[in-house]
């Protein structure tokens, strides 16, 4: 048995070593075709500099944000105008949640490495939550060799390898997202504390709002099986409303409402989201188009290297992780696969509903990304009744399908 776990915990690091390799030469292959600064950068500044030269390029969003936040402000250095942001009394302010925002604490300090933090802090919550899938599909799956298989699908074989590469912060929300709620999961089917579990939601929460959705199925879970109802009900709830609270303060000193996300009138420059938006920020109008692109959004040919292009709209799941397909196989007769199910389904709902599709300028569904740790543990937990050839086929093709979006993020520039 000793030797067992031995050479288990061994192959563990040589996996583990294999994907931070993996994620290091996207992130590298990216940073070369692209340049060093890949977050949203903003116009440089009108205003000349005292020796008649322009003035520099300011700082990318979310350094300026955080940079400003260490000084209890919360608006943007640059001019009004970039998209996804919003201007009132004058002043601009970016529309995205603060979670993307709370790394860059670390560098606003420290304009020397401004350059590099997209880079950095992206890679490091990529590898992160890359090394979580390890221990979620051994604590979800059937052990054995299948938790390589399991592990690889949830490591390289989602949307987090070609978005976890980019640094781009609008990606690093869903990376952290996925990071909690992974973590969230493992208490989940470990110790259910529910302290911990409202807590990893919670974070998650202010990465993506839509991840507060999945909190009613798991929340109702944790509190009707525990001796306790009351104490874990409390445990659970005040982290979580704690999270709710630091989003309204946040929505409160941008947007004068801590009910308004400013996403309704952040500046939009593409019609096709214009036009989109004016039916609703959320509308049942735009579940037909979101549902197409899911299920069936596709490629196109182009003449030239490398040939197959994905659509700047997006494109359906079954183009980037098939594989999730194989969580049909943990049917609904255990009451966490129920769980699991509701979850993903919930924080689903608000995706199709919303005006923005896949992530325009993305790789696959990035959206989607939000309820895939949901699906990986529903993945495991069909794997324990059945993990055959189809299965590891569907995963080699995942794993395939993300490694070319790292591909074309490298050769097109930008997504």
């Amino acid at each position: 048995m000793i030797r067992f776990r031995r050479r288990a915990h061994r192959t563990m690091i040589v996996w583990l070593a294999l994907v931070a390799v993996a994620y290091a030469c996207g992130t590298l292959a990216i940073a070369t075709h692209t340049g060093l600064r890949s977050d949203r950068p903003t116009p440089p500044t009108a205003v000349a500099s005292p020796a008649g030269t322009p003035a520099p390029s300011l700082p990318t969003v979310p350094i300026q944000i955080a940079k400003n936040l260490l000084h209890g402000d919360v608006a943007l250095d640059s001019p009004p105008g970039g998209t996804d942001t919003v201007t009132r009394d004058g002043r601009s302010y970016d529309a995205l949640s603060i979670g993307p925002i709370l790394p860059y604490l670390l560098f606003a300090p420290f304009p020397g490495l401004w350059e590099y933090a997209p880079w950095v802090i992206t890679f490091v919550v990529g590898v992160g939550t890359a090394a979580l899938c390890w221990p979620l599909a051994a604590s979800y799956g059937p052990g054995g060799r299948t938790t390589v298989w399991l592990a690889t699908l949830g490591a390289v074989g989602t949307l987090l390898l070609p978005l976890a590469v980019m640094g781009n912060y609008y990606y690093l929300a869903h990376e952290e997202a996925m990071l909690l709620t992974i973590v969230a999961l493992l208490e989940l089917n470990g110790r259910r504390r529910p302290w911990v579990v409202g807590l990893t939601l919670g974070l998650a929460t202010l990465a993506r709002p839509t991840v507060i959705l999945a909190v009613a199925p798991i929340g109702l879970f944790l509190v009707l099986g525990s001796r306790s109802r009351v104490r874990s009900a409390l445990g659970f709830a005040l982290p979580v409303v704690a999270a709710i609270g630091v989003m309204g303060w946040y929505n409160f000193a941008r947007f004068g409402s801590p009910f308004d996300s400013g996403y309704a009138t952040s500046i939009l420059h593409n019609q096709t989201l214009i036009r989109a938006r004016r039916q609703g920020l959320f509308s049942i109008r735009h579940v037909g188009a979101n549902l197409q692109v899911l299920v069936a959004g596709g490629f196109q040919i182009a003449g030239s290297f490398p040939y197959v292009i994905p659509s700047s709209y997006g494109h359906s799941m079954l183009l980037t992780t098939p594989a999730l397909l194989a969580a049909i196989g943990a049917g609904f007769r255990d009451r966490l696969a129920v769980v699991l199910w509701l979850s993903a389904a919930v924080v689903t709902v608000p995706l199709l509903l919303y005006y923005g599709g896949a992530g325009y300028q993305t790789y696959g569904y990035r959206y989607f990304l939000d309820a895939t740790p949901f699906l990986l543990a529903l993945v495991a937990i069909a794997a324990r009744r059945h993990f055959g050839k189809v299965e590891k086929s569907l995963v080699v093709l995942s794993v395939a399908f993300c490694a070319y979006g790292v591909l074309w993020g490298a050769f097109n520039g930008h997504f």
